[in-house]
C-alpha cells in the first residue's frame, strides 16, 4: 500500500511529512538559464544510471505523461502545479513504486530530492533524502559554496537547500476559533503556514502546510528539529482544542453525523462541500465519534475525490457537473466498502 494510504505518528493531527532537498549540479547554468540541450543531456545521463542510484527509481518525463497524470501527482503533493504546467519540454520525474520517493528534475533546480512519509516522521524522511543525496552526488557533483552553502534558483533556498515541510489537519482549532492566534505565533518561531499545494495556494478542509523559512544559518538537522517541536507543541493544542470541542458533546455529534449523512446520500458534491465534509468526518473518527468509518476510507474519500483522480478513475474527462455527479457515487462507494 502506498505511503499515503497508510497511517503513521500522529496522523490525527499530521497528515504528511515532506523532506526536498535542492540541488544543482556544478559549473553549469541554472534551469532558467541553461540550453535545451543541457539540460535534455542531464536528463538522458540520469535516466541511464537510474538503476545505478537503486530503491527501485524509474524515470518518467513529463512529456510522455498525460495532463492528468500529472495532475493526480499535484493532487498527490508529488510535483508542483508550476513543474505539471512548465515542466513538458525538459522535465522529468525519479518515482519508486511506494511512491514515497520522487525527485523532480528541472522544475526550479536541476534536482528537488523529495521523500515523503504518512504522519509525523521527518527524521526518516531526511535520512532518506541525504542517502539519495549522496548517490545521485556522486554522479552530478553539486554547486556549493564555502560561504553561502548549496546554491540554488531561490536565494530563499540557498544554504542547505532544505524545506521540510507537513501537512495538517486543524478542525478543533478552527472551530474553537484559534487557528489564526496559534499559526501567527509559529510564524513568530520561522515557519512559513500555506494552504494545501503550496506557495499561492488555498487552504481548504481546515488544512495546512506548514515549513521553515530558515535554510542558511542552520543545520539541516536543526531545521528538521525545530519544525518537529513546533509540530509536537502544535498536536498538544489541536489535541486541547479537540476536547474542549467535545465537551459539548451533541453539538459535536451533531456536526460529525450531518456531515456523515450528505456524504452517504448525497447525488452531487462539489469539492469545497467534499473537503469540508470529510474533515468534519475525519475529526469524528479520530474522536471515536463516528465508527462507520475508518483511517484508510477516509484517506481514499479525501485522494480519490479530487478532480484528476476521478477523472482518472472514471477513464475519461468530465465536465465540472459530471465531476460533482462522479464525486458522490465515488464517495459512497468508498463508504460501502
Amino acid at each position: 500500500m502506498n505511503w499515503y494510504l497508510q497511517n503513521g505518528k500522529d496522523s490525527d493531527v499530521v497528515i504528511s511529512s515532506r523532506i526536498r532537498l535542492a540541488r544543482n549540479q556544478k559549473n553549469t547554468a541554472f534551469v532558467n538559464s541553461a540550453k535545451k540541450s543541457e539540460l535534455l543531456q542531464r536528463l538522458e545521463k540520469l535516466e541511464t544510471v537510474a538503476k545505478q542510484l537503486g530503491y527501485g527509481l524509474k524515470m518518467k518525463r513529463l512529456r510522455d505523461m498525460s495532463e492528468l497524470d500529472k495532475m493526480c501527482l499535484v493532487e498527490k503533493h508529488m510535483i508542483s502545479p508550476d513543474f505539471a504546467r512548465n515542466g513538458v519540454d525538459i522535465g522529468a520525474i525519479l518515482i519508486n513504486e511506494a511512491e514515497n520517493i520522487c525527485i523532480m528534475i528541472h522544475e526550479e533546480d536541476h534536482i528537488r530530492i523529495q521523500t515523503f512519509a504518512s504522519g509525523l516522521d521527518l527524521e526518516h524522511a531526511l535520512e532518506l533524502s541525504k542517502e539519495l543525496e549522496t548517490a545521485i552526488g556522486e554522479i552530478f557533483p553539486y554547486a556549493f559554496h564555502e560561504q553561502f552553502g548549496y546554491l540554488t534558483a531561490c536565494p530563499t533556498n540557498v544554504g542547505t537547500g532544505l524545506k521540510a515541510s507537513v501537512m495538517v489537519h486543524l478542525p478543533g482549532l478552527t472551530q474553537t476559533g484559534n487557528v489564526s492566534k496559534i499559526l501567527e505565533i509559529m510564524r513568530g518561531f520561522g515557519l512559513n503556514i500555506r494552504g494545501v499545494y503550496g506557495e499561492r495556494s488555498d487552504t481548504r478542509g481546515d488544512v495546512y502546510q506548514i515549513s521553515n523559512l530558515q535554510t542558511i544559518g542552520i543545520t539541516e538537522k536543526e531545521i528538521v528539529n525545530r519544525l518537529q517541536m513546533m509540530m509536537e507543541k502544535l498536536i498538544e493544542q489541536e489535541r486541547l482544542a479537540r476536547r474542549i470541542l467535545a465537551r459539548n458533546s451533541v453539538y459535536l455529534e451533531d456536526k460529525v453525523y450531518r456531515a456523515y449523512g450528505i456524504l452517504s446520500n448525497c447525488r452531487k458534491l462539489s469539492l469545497e462541500e467534499c473537503e469540508n465534509y470529510i474533515s468534519c468526518v475525519k475529526l469524528g473518527t479520530d474522536l471515536g465519534i463516528l465508527k462507520e468509518l475508518n483511517d484508510l476510507k477516509i484517506k481514499k474519500l479525501d485522494l480519490y475525490t479530487k478532480p484528476a483522480h476521478l477523472q482518472k478513475l472514471a477513464n475519461h474527462a468530465l465536465e465540472e457537473n459530471e465531476r460533482e455527479i462522479e464525486r458522490a457515487k465515488m464517495v459512497q462507494k468508498i463508504i460501502q466498502e
